[in-house]
Order: C-alpha cells, then sequence, then structure tokens
C-alpha cells in the first residue's frame, strides 16, 4: 500500500505494520468517520498516474525471462528483465553473462559479484 495510507493504531503496536492496510471498523474511529485532520483513507480516484502504473519502481516495464535468447527481444531504455523463479543456478548465470553483453538491466540479480 502508499505510504499515504498508515493503518491505524499501528504506531501503538509493534506486530502491527503500518504499511499493511486495514479498513478501520471502530465506532469512534476517526479514520473511518473521516474526520478533518485524520490520517487519509483510500477511496476510488486516489490512483496512480498513467505513466506510472503497472511499472517497477525503478521506472522500468518488467519482463519475465526464462531463456537467454528472450533478452534478444527487449529495449534497454524501457524494460528491464525480471528472471523467472523456476530458473535454475546454471541458466541464471548464462542470462546475467547475456544480460551484461546487451546491456540490459535485471531485476533480480541475486548474490552476484557486480
Amino acid at each position: 500500500m502508499s505510504k499515504d495510507f498508515k493503518r491505524e493504531d499501528a504506531h501503538k503496536h509493534k506486530r502491527v505494520s503500518s504499511g499493511s492496510w486495514r479498513s478501520p471498523n471502530g465506532t469512534h474511529s476517526d479514520i473511518r468517520r473521516e474526520v478533518k485532520g485524520a490520517a487519509p483513507k483510500p477511496k476510488a480516484g486516489r490512483r496512480t498516474d498513467k505513466y506510472v502504473r503497472g511499472k517497477h519502481p525503478s521506472g522500468y516495464d518488467e519482463v519475465l525471462v526464462n531463456r537467454p535468447v528472450e533478452l534478444e527481444d527487449l529495449d534497454s531504455e524501457t524494460e528491464a528483465a525480471r528472471i523467472a523463479g523456476t530458473v535454475g543456478g546454471k541458466k541464471k548465470a548464462q542470462i546475467l553473462e547475456k544480460a551484461d553483453e546487451l546491456e540490459l538491466k535485471v531485476l533480480n540479480r541475486g548474490d552476484t559479484d557486480e
């Protein structure tokens, strides 16, 4: 959830993450009643901008890659590769090598020497 929306009473309890939004249910809840000065509540119309929506926080479009051959179709300016979770270590090393050749960004490099 966005940084704008804090979970109610998250600052009071260590076990409650402020990033995990839950709709407030309390009878006297200022957030539920949307009292002036209370924390904001997510509503329709508070969507992200169209040009940012669905992108990785780095600004690239994510493309899932399973094989080194699939890297050749990527545009290094706008797209970044994300190696699929089912890819093994040997093939992941091949994909990373090919990405370095083509100067592509890999979002989940892992513990590699860089």
